[in-house]
């Protein structure tokens, strides 16, 4: 989960055989008690659906989940309105090499190396 200026706000790693929705469900569980301020949550295609959007409303009563569609009548690329943001904070992850492959032995570590690596990207913007 990231913020609008692609700064990571939680992190959750899950098996590939998961769905996306029980992925965000679990960041979203671990992350939502601690950001009171956040009012809007946009989401991808994955998330579409009342189930998902019932579980948000749940949580938290004044958020409100936006799926960002892709529209079926483009050919070729087109730059989605905020999936970009999680788009480049995944490239700045993948210029640190333990990102590249999966060196973690357990999804904790794997958990952890992600805030190792945005302090990195922040105090390197800094200097």
């Amino acid at each position: 989960m990231v913020d609008t200026l692609g700064l990571v706000l939680g992190v959750a790693v899950s098996p590939a055989s998961a769905p996306e929705r029980e992925g965000g469900q679990m960041v979203l569980g671990r992350v939502l008690p601690g950001l009171t301020w956040l009012r809007c949550l946009w989401v991808d295609g994955g998330y579409t659906g009342e189930a998902f959007a019932n579980w948000v409303k749940e949580l938290r009563p004044q958020l409100k989940v936006e799926v960002v569609k892709r529209s079926d009548d483009t050919s070729g690329f087109k730059v989605l309105p905020r999936r970009w943001v999680v788009e480049r904070t995944f490239g700045w992850l993948m210029r640190y090499r333990r990102f590249v492959r999966d060196y973690e032995i357990t999804e904790t570590s794997a958990e952890a190396w992600v805030p190792i690596a945005m302090i990195r990207i922040q105090l390197r913007r800094l200097a």
